[in-house]
C-alpha cells in the first residue's frame, strides 16, 4: 500500500547514528519516529541529538509501534535473526545490517519468513548503489573485458591496530564480531553481484593478531579477543555468462598500517577493471600497461555524513528504500535480498570451516538453491 509518510524505527545507535539516521532524514516523505538500544541512555542521547520522538531500551517497543513501517536493524549479528523474524511477523518492512545473521541456519529461516511475508526485506549492502560499481557490473555483463578469469577484493585499514582500543562486541566471535563478517560479507556480496556468478569452493585463513584488549567493564584488565582481525580467502567461481574457470582473492585486514585501501579488481580475456573507494573506476585493455580513468557520476552525500563509500552508498540506498515504501513496492531494484544474504552466509560459514579444518570447502549446491 502506498504511503505519504514512511515511519522508520531504528534498533542500534552505532552505524545508525553516524550514517543511517542522517541519510534517512535527508529523504522526502520519511521520518525516524523511534530508536532503541540495549542501553536506554544511548537511545535517549541519540534521540535528543536528532529530534527522534521516542527512545526505548527494548527493541520490541520499536517493532510494536503502529507508526513504524520500516525497522532498520543496526545491531550485532547475533541479534539479527530474532529481531528480523519478529519485525516481519509484525508486518514491518526490514532493513538488516550485514552479515545477515550468525550462520546459514538462521539466514535460511529469515529468507523463508521474508518470502512468506511478501514484505520489503533487504540486507544493507549499500556499496551496490555506488555509480562506479554499477558501471563496472554493466561493463562486465556487456563483455567489455571478455571472459572473467580473476577478481580481487582488497580492504586495508588500521582501525583496530591500537592496543588501547577497548574490548567490545566486535572482539567477540559469539556476538558476530570480526572482519570476516563485517567486511567479508561485503566482499562476497560484491563479487557475486558484480560477476553474476557464485563462489563454488574456497580456502580460507583467519587470524587474530591483537589477542587481548582492555575490558571497560573489568577495570581495564586485558580480555581475550575471539574474533578475527585478518581474513584471507582463495575462491573459485561457478561458470556463468561472464565467468569461465574464474578465481578470486580476498584480503581483509583492520590492523594494517599505511594508507587505507578499499579496492575491487576484475580481470578478463580482453582487459581489466578497477574500482576504488567511493567513486573511482579505471579500465585497462590487454597490452596497455596502465589504468585509464572512466568518468562516472558521484553518488550524493547526505548532510552531516563523513565522505566515504559507505555514506555515499547509503545516501542513495535510503532514498530508494523510502521511495519503494511510499510507492507500495515490496523491493528495491538492485538491492541485496535475503536470498542473496543467505548465499553470502554460506560462503562465510565455509570460510570458517576451511580455516578450522585447513581444507578446501565446497559450497553445497543443494543449500545454495534450496527453496
Amino acid at each position: 500500500m502506498a504511503k505519504d509518510l514512511v515511519g522508520i524505527g531504528i534498533i542500534g545507535t552505532g552505524f545508525a547514528r553516524t550514517t543511517q539516521i542522517p541519510a534517512f532524514r535527508a529523504c522526502d516523505g520519511a521520518r525516524v519516529v523511534a530508536i532503541a538500544s540495549g542501553r536506554r541512555e544511548n537511545a535517549e542521547r541519540v534521540a535528543r541529538e536528532f529530534g527522534i520522538p521516542s527512545a526505548a531500551g527494548d527493541w520490541r517497543e520499536v517493532v510494536a509501534r503502529e507508526d513504524v513501517d520500516l525497522v532498520s536493524i543496526v545491531t550485532p549479528p547475533s541479534t539479527h535473526a530474532e529481531m528480523t523474524l519478529a519485525a516481519l511477523a509484525a508486518g514491518k518492512a526490514v532493513l538488516c545490517e550485514k552479515p545477515l545473521a550468525m550462520d546459514a541456519s538462521e539466514t535460511d529461516a529469515m529468507r523463508r519468513k521474508a518470502r512468506e511475508s511478501g514484505l520489503l526485506a533487504h540486507v544493507d549492502h549499500e556499496l551496490r548503489f555506488l555509480p562506479a560499481r554499477r558501471r563496472m557490473r554493466e561493463m562486465i555483463a556487456g563483455g567489455e573485458i571478455g571472459r572473467v578469469h580473476h577478481a580481487k577484493f582488497l580492504y586495508r585499514a588500521d582501525a583496530r591496530a591500537n592496543t588501547e582500543r577497548a574490548w567490545n562486541w566486535w572482539s567477540d566471535r559469539r556476538a558476530g564480531g570480526g572482519v570476516l563478517g563485517a567486511i567479508g560479507s561485503h566482499a562476497v556480496d560484491t563479487l557475486h553481484w558484480v560477476l553474476g556468478a557464485q563462489v563454488s569452493h574456497l580456502t580460507a585463513s583467519l587470524a587474530t593478531h591483537f589477542a587481548e584488549r582492555p575490558d571497560p567493564e573489568g577495570g581495564g584488565r586485558p580480555k581475550a579477543v575471539t574474533s578475527d582481525d585478518e581474513t584471507l580467502m582463495l575462491l573459485r567461481f561457478a561458470d556463468g555468462k561472464a565467468t569461465r574457470g574464474a578465481t578470486g582473492l580476498v584480503s581483509l585486514s583492520v590492523v594494517e598500517m599505511g594508507r587505507s585501501e578499499h579496492a575491487l579488481e576484475v580481470f578478463g580475456s580482453e582487459g581489466g577493471l578497477r574500482a576504488s573507494g567511493a567513486g573511482g573506476l579505471w579500465h585497462s585493455r590487454v597490452g596497455e600497461g596502465e589504468w585509464r580513468k572512466i568518468e562516472t557520476e558521484d553518488a550524493p552525500l547526505a548532510e552531516g555524513l563523513r565522505d566515504n563509500e559507505w555514506s555515499r552508498g547509503f545516501t542513495v540506498f535510503a532514498r530508494e528504500i523510502v521511495g519503494a515504501l511510499r510507492d507500495g513496492r515490496g523491493a528495491v531494484e538492485g538491492a541485496a535480498t535475503f536470498d542473496e544474504g543467505h548465499r553470502t552466509q554460506l560462503v562465510l560459514d565455509a570460510a570458517r570451516e576451511s580455516h578450522e579444518s585447513g581444507c578446501r570447502v565446497t559450497i553445497q549446491e543443494e543449500l545454495l538453491n534450496a527453496e
